[in-house]
């Protein structure tokens, strides 16, 4: 099997970034974006002069950002022509939603349970997220939609005051692959599914940890199953 290279690729609907402070972050997280949702593909090699000119940047933040994402386990480096995206098998993006369903279900349900006083207020203060991660759904934006999805997420799981859950849940998102995202987008499906995130709200300010648990494995189940490009209902590997 030939490795297709940098040649054969379409181009990226990538932001534009002007803001040069902290740039190799901000590169990064769109690099992020783009491999959650599929838009990078596995075996794919990659050249950073090319994605610097999408960005419209120089190279050297994009491949800065590609050596944190080496780093990461997400990308490899192809010596003289770019970077490679590593591949992830249906084991372990199974075994990834089966950690963050183990993770991320109780610790939202023990966040609803707490929801009084300032946590109420910071949940509160979670329902613009949700409705930019509904509005970048709707509009096909998969990288705001990624981001946002993933500030929500964190954020949310942060009111349970430990920090290493959040290390845990980014660094498992990150390393998760939506391949079925962008077709998702297109048929106006996850435009509806995302309207969870507010369900979300509205239950922790209810303090209704059961409907909390309930949303959250209904969520993740998603996420495994129809996201990951199975059809949808097929939810047995999680």
């Amino acid at each position: 099997m030939t490795t297709p290279d940098a040649s054969t690729q379409h181009d990226f609907a990538l932001p534009t970034f002007g803001d040069q402070v902290n740039l190799r972050q901000q590169v990064g997280e769109a690099l992020r974006a783009l491999l959650i949702t599929g838009q990078m593909r596995p075996g794919q090699v990659y050249s950073a002069p090319r994605l610097a000119a999408q960005f419209g940047v120089s190279a050297t933040p994009v491949r800065e950002a590609m050596l944190d994402l080496v780093s990461e386990g997400l990308v490899e480096v192809v010596r003289n022509k770019g970077f490679r995206v590593t591949e992830l098998d249906d084991r372990e993006l199974d075994a990834i939603a089966e950690l963050r369903i183990l993770i991320e279900v109780p610790v939202m349900a023990f966040v609803a349970e707490a929801c009084e006083g300032d946590i109420a207020v910071e949940v509160e203060r979670l329902r613009p997220v949700a409705q930019r991660i509904t509005e970048a759904a709707a509009a096909g934006d998969l990288i705001t939609y990624t981001e946002a999805d993933i500030e929500f997420h964190t954020r949310f799981l942060a009111l349970h005051g430990n920090h290493h859950v959040v290390s845990v849940v980014r660094d498992m998102r990150h390393r998760s692959r939506l391949y079925g995202l962008e077709a998702l987008a297109q048929a106006g499906v996850l435009s509806q599914l995302s309207r969870e995130h507010e369900l979300m709200v509205d239950a922790a300010l209810r303090r209704d940890r059961d409907d909390m648990s309930r949303i959250m494995t209904q969520h993740l189940g998603h996420i495994r199953s129809t996201w990951a490009g199975r059809p949808p209902g097929r939810t047995d590997a999680i």
